[in-house]
This record gives C-alpha cells, structure tokens and sequence, in this order.
C-alpha cells in the first residue's frame, strides 16, 4: 500500500538536496505517506483501530512486488528505494498486527485477493513478465481494499485513523508529480490513481475529521473538526493489573450507557483453538456453535470479574458492552465472562480479586440462581444461553 510513485528530475520549480534536484511535491509526498504509516502504527498500540490482517498482507506482497518490478525496469533510480522503503513500513505495520493478535482462516472473498497477489510474484520471478505482473498489482491493490471496505462498512469506527486522509493527500501529490514528469507511463498513472481513489474511499467512509494527526493518541484537541461527530476522545487507557493488561475508564460512563461495541471475526466453535486460557483466551461465545475472534482493539483486553460493573448486550446491531453502574474515572472496567457461556466442558480458574469471587469461571448454569436473574434482569447474558436446550424443548 505504498503511498506515492515519484520521479525526480530537473525543473525551475525544483529544490536541490544532496546533488540531485528534487521536486517539492516529491518531498510532500513523501512526508505525507511516512506520517500515514507512523500515526497508523501509533493507533495500533493505542488499540484504537482494527485493520484488517488479510487486506495488509496483501498490500505487503503488493508493495514489496511493486518495488521490485520498479527497480527490474529502472535500475538505478532513486525513486526505487522510495518503494523499497514503503514496502518495509507496510510490512512493520503488517508484523505489529500480527504480534497483537492470532491469525484466522481467510474468507473465499479474502483468498481470491491474496492468490492475485501472489500471481503477480509468479508472473515477475519465474516467468519475467516484469510489465504485466506490474499490471496484476494494479488489480491486486483494490482487491487488497476489500476485506477493509468490508470491515469499515460493518463499524466504521475500526479504522479511524488520521493515516487514511494523510496516504489519500500523499497520492495526490504523487499524481501532480506524475502529471508534470516526462514519459510518464500508463502503468505509473494506473497505480497511483488506484491507490488514490481507494485510500480516498476509506478515508471518507470513517470521516474526514480523521485527517487530525492528534486524534490517532486519542485526543480531541486542535482544528480540523469536520464531521466532529464521527471521532469521539478516547474514552480508555490500557494499564497492567495482577491479570496482566487491563483496560479503564478515562471519562466514565454513567449506569446504562454504552462502553464499546464488540467485534472481531466470526468463527464457528470447531475452528476456535484448544489449549488456550487466560490472557491468551480472547474468544467470546455469541452463539450455540459461534465465537468472536480477537479483533485487536480495545475489546480484547476488558478481564472477566465476579463482580462486574459491565456486562454484554446483545442487539440487532450487534454485541455492545453496556454500564452496569455508573463507572468514574480511573476505574477499570470488567464484565461476567459465565454470562456467555454455554459449554459445561469449559472453566478456568479465576483470580479476579473481588470480594464475591467464584473461584472459577464456567457455564452460566453453574451460577447461584440468584446472581442469574440479576444477569437477566439488566438484559446482558447471551440469547443462546437461555435458549432452552432440546431435552428442555421436548419436556
């Protein structure tokens, strides 16, 4: 997903920087695209946005394969090593996701995107057709786009970071370099403009009030409030308790108030691991057969508690985490794990710390009848939970 394709070549309008003459709008795009990357890497610890894995590994397969074609038809440009560093920043932020979070069986719509990027590497090392694998990652880059225009129209709020808007204004620059370079070639043109329009699409999906670099640390200062509406401060901040990470509340929320929507990739139970508990566990039974996978932001990281001030909804629009009584600042927010789970062959030790612990997190049947109905009465255990079983259907 590099951010610019640039030529470097003597004009009235250009600067001199180390013995070769630079275009202006060449170093624009340059810090324009380095910016994307870094405040994308700084949301990404910030858990403030969820990429799509399967989109990022094919744009770093896209982008290592442009960077190398590039240097096969112009060997010795400097703008090749422009690509080649591009290439590495797409695969670092490739690497910190996949560090953050367990990697998931593709989609059919997923595989098809990666098998045309890696038909463009068939194409350029064993066959040597430079231009048209050059071509095939032209197709590869708004297939790479599908998996995250996916995600962003399911929950915009995955991928709201000021990158978009600052990768979409780097490619323009990019296009106005390319519109004033000699010899030009379509392929130069098609790449660049397929990345603009794209990062422009995800761009404007999220919000244009992202293009605010100090919206990616989570913070509502400074201009550039178009659409304010659409980037809320950051109501979390991650810190360690005795459990390893813990999340708390910045703002607070007042009792009934909606925490965090709950997301992540579906999986069906057959396919979700074994041999995983405690901080590594972070599937979340949705239905009788059916699990949320790690989504990499915020949700991952709320610990369980026998005694929790949150607890999960479960609506039409999808799973929220909601207040179950008013949460001040600085308090770390937790919720009922048993209050999903229908699986009597499942438990784990708890040490959750409260004064009502159990000891032991399992099947919500295992409650006190008594803690069950206060679950039922605030509207947060799961449906499939108290779905009668068949036997209970047939009696």
């Amino acid at each position: 997903m590099d951010g610019f394709t640039v030529f470097v070549y003597d004009s009235t309008r250009s600067v001199r920087a180390g013995g070769m003459t630079v275009e202006p709008w060449f170093i624009i795009a340059v810090v324009l695209s380095l910016a994307g990357y870094g405040v994308y890497l700084a949301g990404l610890r910030r858990h403030l946005v969820e990429p799509s894995r399967a989109s990022w590994l094919i744009w770093a397969v896209a982008t290592g394969v442009e960077a190398a074609t590039y240097l096969a038809v112009n060997p010795g440009q400097p703008q090749g090593l422009i690509f080649i560093l591009s290439a590495i920043c797409c695969l670092l932020v490739t690497l910190a996701m996949w560090r953050r979070s367990r990697w998931n069986r593709p989609s059919t719509t997923e595989a098809v995107c990666m098998g045309a990027s890696l038909a463009a590497i068939v194409l350029w090392l064993p066959l040597q057709e430079t231009f048209w694998a050059h071509m095939l990652v032209v197709v590869a880059v708004p297939l790479g786009f599908w998996p995250t225009w996916a995600s962003v129209f399911e929950d915009r709020a995955r991928e709201r970071s000021p990158a978009w808007g600052l990768w979409t204004l780097g490619d323009l620059a990019t296009l106005i370099i390319a519109t004033r370079t000699p010899g030009f070639g379509v392929g130069e043109y098609a790449y660049i403009f397929v990345e603009l329009l794209c990062h422009a699409s995800v761009w404007f999906m999220v919000g244009l009030a992202t293009i605010n670099p100090m919206r990616s640390f989570g913070m509502r200062r400074g201009g550039l409030r178009v659409l304010d509406a659409y980037y809320p401060a950051n109501p979390f901040a991650v810190g360690e308790t005795h459990l390893g990470k813990a999340v708390f509340a910045t703002d607070g929320f007042a009792a009934g108030e909606t925490i965090v929507r709950f997301s992540g990739p579906r999986i069906a139970a057959a396919r979700v691991p074994g041999g995983i508990a405690g901080p590594d566990d972070r599937y979340v039974q949705i239905g009788k057969d059916e699990y949320l996978g790690p989504s990499g932001r915020i949700d991952d990281l709320i610990n369980h508690s026998c005694s929790p001030n949150a607890g999960l909804r479960f609506t039409v629009g999808g799973v929220f985490l909601v207040a179950l009584a008013d949460i001040a600042p600085g308090e770390e927010i937790a919720w009922d794990y048993s209050t999903t789970l229908r699986d009597a062959d499942w438990s784990m030790a708890c040490a959750c710390g409260s004064s009502a612990c159990r000891g032991r997190i399992g099947d919500f049947a295992d409650l006190p009848a008594e803690r069950r109905r206060w679950y039922i009465d605030r509207g947060v255990v799961a449906p499939h939970v108290l779905a009668p079983t068949a036997a209970e259907r047939a009696a």
